[in-house]
């Protein structure tokens, strides 16, 4: 008991440190990167700014003091709960991120448990059939898929199926005014989420395919096809079973991978969500939005391969 209560002290204190250590360098590095953070809180107007109405802007937005002054002030803000305000967007940045954050943990989490879903059931059924013609259709199909890059497929898709077809909407969450329909976001979903689960499906399915193939040649497989179970039984009820607890664990340390897909995707569909906005405060030099962005997506992937 004492033990595990060291090891979890241990992990909470590093999983600190190293979000102490990524605010400080994200907080450095974007007041190095070259732009005017001005435009983002004024618009175009702030390139008509006088040197005294320029030099009043920065004092009040506390970015006229050196970096480090400005990260301690910061910091000391962020242990209250305040983590500044958006330049873009002239509100409390945790307001702005509550307001988009449930359509990322939407498309996130719906195309991660589809993934690995489909991911563990073509697997199986690509071992079970090996070296078929389906399981090499399969194969070939998959590698092809898994190739693409994910904002080629994108647009593609959206070539083909909103702008050729007009099936499916090309951009946003839900259709305009209407955020409580459940049947519009559904729409709104479908492409994104087929971007997300082709350009990784194959991956994680070969990988299961691999590993159940293993399993079928142990020597234990031989004891159970003497004993008459047909294959189907032994890879379902018994090679199955002792592949899932290191997939189990493939899931947690692949969180950062779908997360990674899933902003890319954002971006590309205009899909309002935090890649989206991560995208954009990076461009505007909206430094806390940028800040508090970068923290959360760090966080996440930590806490993956602490589970992991």
């Amino acid at each position: 008991m004492k033990r595990a209560a060291k090891n979890a002290a241990r992990r909470t204190l590093g999983f600190v440190l190293a979000l102490l250590l990524l605010s400080l360098a994200v907080f450095y590095l974007s007041r190095l990167s070259p732009g005017d953070p001005l435009r983002s809180y004024y618009g175009e107007s702030a390139e008509r700014l006088s040197e005294s109405e320029r030099a009043d802007a920065l004092d009040r937005l506390g970015l006229d003091r050196p970096i480090i002054v400005q990260y301690g002030v910061w910091l000391k803000n962020a242990l209250r709960g305040d983590f500044g305000v958006s330049f873009q967007y002239k509100r409390d940045v945790m307001t702005v991120i509550g307001g988009v954050y449930g359509n990322t943990l939407l498309l996130g989490v719906t195309a991660y448990l589809s993934t690995f879903g489909l991911a563990l059931l073509l697997g199986a059924f690509c071992a079970l059939r090996e070296d078929s013609p389906a399981d090499r259709a399969v194969r070939r199909i998959g590698t092809v898929t898994g190739c693409i890059p994910s904002f080629w497929l994108a647009l593609l898709l959206i070539l083909l199926f909103s702008v050729e077809l007009g099936l499916l909407p090309s951009s946003g969450a839900y259709d305009i005014g209407r955020p409580n329909d459940l049947l519009g976001r559904l729409r709104h979903l479908i492409l994104p989420l087929a971007v997300l689960v082709l350009g990784h499906l194959w991956y994680y399915a070969c990988l299961i395919r691999n590993r159940l193939l293993d399993e079928v040649r142990q020597d234990y497989v031989l004891l159970c096809r003497a004993e008459g179970l047909s294959r189907r039984k032994i890879l379902f009820t018994q090679c199955l079973r002792n592949v899932l607890p290191s997939y189990f664990g493939l899931m947690a340390v692949s969180i950062p991978h779908i997360l990674g897909g899933t902003y890319i995707v954002e971006k590309v569909f205009s899909y309002p969500g935090l890649g989206t906005l991560c995208f954009e405060s990076a461009k505007y030099h909206d430094y806390n939005m940028l800040l508090v962005l970068c923290l959360i997506t760090g966080a996440v992937v930590m806490l993956a391969g602490m589970a992991a």
